[in-house]
């Protein structure tokens, strides 16, 4: 196969929070859908160059590791507009949700959508995401909470990865919220989704990872480790949502089973952090959320970084707290609301993505060896990604070493 040569670039490796810069690179060479070399095409080897069947000028243009969004609800139906109207007359998130609302009105939208409705409600929300750059993104299930309907969230994701040329990694997430035909069962519903929902949806090859719900008025500990013993048992990696309200015991679990990630942590506490730091879990920031809910505290990012426990940032996208399909808005928030660095931002929607996700370093960096998803943007440098918000300046996508 004839390798390709990507010249006259801006080459930002991402490799790391420190090479999330322009680099002494301003050539790629890829040989189908692997990245073969990275580097000054002067000193190019010429055995190499020999080898390019096709050259592309970037036109000095900032190149970055195709993005990637590790946290999403992006498959559902229905919206929650009138619920935002209510929490901006000052009725809470969980008061709202108290009353039969939040999670569960999406609950009963998505069960009544067919795989099509599904499909088309979710492309533009996609189609959004991979305009500005967006090659790999995480989508969860968690609003069907009935074997057949998570199963059908799941296919969907899978088909608009197929569809719409993205990279996609399911998470089981049926531990969102107890459904209304086990009110008061809450114990009898774990069992369900543990013992008999997870294992077929793993046979049916339909589950990269297990995520929980483990808040106040959400998921408990035990449930969390009931949970996370199946997903072991299965040889599938765990990830958590943790600390949005209340710190309820869920870090502990999750690192105690190698979590790829804990989610949200607003509520997160100096032992946890040292315990994310000691099994290498990712803290994936979700500032759009934060920000749609009026949040006051943020996750203790100064503690993160001292401690060197990798960050990451992504949407969240769904429909009732972080209606949002802007990567590059919630890099902006992330800088904002929580004070990350430019750097670390960009870092935190490639690299540290990817490690969130399982899939460092294959994915996420700009390194022989990895997947030759990159973009080339319409930028002077890098931080101006985390600059502006309304105005998108990318300009070409490579996916696995092809222009889309």
């Amino acid at each position: 196969m004839p390798a390709t040569l990507w010249r006259n670039g801006r080459v930002v490796p991402c490799t790391s929070v420190a090479s999330a810069a322009v680099a002494q690179a301003d050539a790629i060479v890829t040989e189908g859908a692997r990245i073969e070399w990275v580097g000054r095409e002067s000193v190019l080897p010429p055995e190499l160059r020999a080898r390019c069947g096709a050259v592309h000028d970037l036109a000095d243009r900032l190149v970055t590791p195709g993005l990637i969004d590790c946290h999403t609800h992006l498959v559902f139906a229905g919206d929650r507009a009138a619920e935002f109207a209510e929490r901006q007359r000052g009725v809470s998130y969980e008061e709202i949700a108290r009353r039969g609302g939040g999670i569960l009105s999406t609950v009963r939208a998505t069960r009544a959508a067919s795989m099509d409705a599904l499909l088309e409600a979710a492309r533009p929300r996609l189609e959004a995401l991979r305009r500005e750059g967006v090659t790999t993104i995480e989508i969860k299930s968690g609003y069907g909470l009935t074997l057949e309907a998570e199963a059908r969230m799941l296919e969907v994701a899978r088909e608009l990865g197929r569809r719409h040329g993205a990279f996609v990694r399911t998470t089981y997430l049926a531990a969102h919220a107890v459904p209304p035909e086990f009110s008061g069962r809450g114990a009898d519903y774990v069992r369900v989704l543990t013992r008999e929902w997870l294992p077929e949806l793993a046979r049916r090859g339909l589950v990269d990872a297990v995520d929980i719900y483990c808040d106040r008025g959400a998921f408990s500990a035990a449930d969390a480790v009931a949970l996370f013993e199946a997903a072991h048992d299965l040889g599938l990696p765990v990830k958590m949502h943790a600390g949005q309200f209340a710190d309820v015991g869920g870090v502990e679990v999750a690192t105690r089973f190698g979590a790829l990630s804990c989610d949200h942590l607003e509520e997160l506490g100096a032992a946890d952090v040292t315990r994310m730091a000691g099994v290498g879990a990712v803290a994936v920031l979700l500032p759009v959320a934060y920000y749609t809910l009026g949040q006051r505290k943020p996750p203790p990012v100064a503690l993160l970084r001292d401690t060197a426990v990798p960050i990451a940032v992504a949407t969240d996208c769904n429909p009732g707290t972080s209606p949002c399909a802007s990567l590059l808005l919630a890099m902006n928030m992330a800088c904002r609301l929580f004070a990350l660095t430019p750097e670390e931002a960009l870092a935190g929607v490639t690299c540290n993505a990817a490690r969130a996700l399982g899939l460092a370093p294959g994915r996420g960096s700009l390194a022989p060896g990895a997947t030759a998803d990159f973009v080339a943007w319409d930028l002077a440098a890098p931080h101006e990604l985390s600059y502006w918000t309304g105005i998108n300046r990318c300009h070409t996508v490579v996916r696995q070493g092809a222009m889309r």
